[in-house]
């Protein structure tokens, strides 16, 4: 049985919590993280923003535990340091903002290895496996790539393949760097709005960046602002997205509207008018 979303109806996880914990981050002798406390709720969404190098994508790379880091990150009730390559796999579902694919693989194919943290230790896809693939594939407006290489893809179709794999996961938490890079407009509501009936009908929890704040406002519960790798804001998109908040990290001003469902639109002036 599937639901309105066209995807199996029988997966319910546990919401997981996610806590960073005095987690500081130093790559090539620059201090990129630095004793950064934040506390993400399960089954929330948390969208974090800032200017570019604020340290928004190693925050999430100390999350999946691909870079060192001090302090702690805890997935659940578990310190993510101990827990199995396997086992954090059941728990996350990443899509990274420079995906590494490789050569040769199909589609379909690339997407089925989403369900390999599921699989048993002959790593062998079942039906249902193809059948979760399948019908993810077919959301995504995807199914008529099942068959082409995955490099064979433009930029935007390869990245909903990216996001394809992860939502196949079924993974209680969706982590993702920028998932919309390479989409056009259409194509981005698209995963978005995707993400946002899966987060409701399971529970997920997602954390996410973005760079685009014209949308930024329309999904998230709640929006943490990094800048020189620091936390600076926390809260409601309406807390958060305002104009004095994004003149002082951005640089640029904006006009903001609150709409009776909480969220924000943003719209962009430019300089001098």
């Amino acid at each position: 049985m599937s639901t309105p979303t066209g995807l199996p109806a029988d997966i319910h996880p546990v919401p997981l919590d996610i806590r960073w914990t005095g987690v500081s981050v130093d790559l090539g002798g620059r201090h990129v993280v630095e004793d950064l406390d934040l506390f993400v709720e399960g089954g929330s969404w948390t969208t974090i923003i800032g200017p570019n190098g604020a340290g928004k994508t190693t925050l999430l790379r100390a999350l999946t535990g691909t870079v060192p880091h001090r302090g702690t990150v805890t997935i659940g009730t578990d310190d993510g340091a101990v827990l199995a390559r396997r086992e954090r796999a059941r728990r996350l579902a990443v899509v990274p903002q420079h995906p590494v694919i490789p050569p040769g693989l199909g589609v379909f194919d690339y997407a089925l290895l989403g369900r390999s943290p599921h699989q048993g230790m002959r790593f062998a896809a079942s039906a249902d496996d193809r059948r979760r693939t399948s019908e993810v594939l077919d959301r995504l407006d995807l199914t008529g790539f099942a068959d082409r290489f995955v490099e064979s893809l433009s930029g935007g179709e390869r990245q909903r393949v990216v996001v394809a794999r992860s939502l196949v996961q079924d993974a209680p938490v969706l982590v993702l760097d920028e998932p919309t890079s390479f989409l056009d407009l259409g194509h981005q509501m698209d995963v978005l709005e995707l993400i946002a009936e899966l987060r409701s009908e399971r529970s997920l929890t997602v954390v996410c960046t973005l760079h685009d704040l014209t949308v930024v406002g329309q999904f998230a519960d709640k929006i943490a602002v990094l800048d020189g790798g620091r936390l600076v804001e926390h809260g409601t998109p309406g807390e958060v997205l305002t104009p004095e908040v994004i003149a002082r990290h951005w640089g640029v001003e904006v006009h903001t509207e609150r709409h009776d469902d909480h969220s924000v639109s943003v719209s962009v002036r430019r300089r001098g008018r």
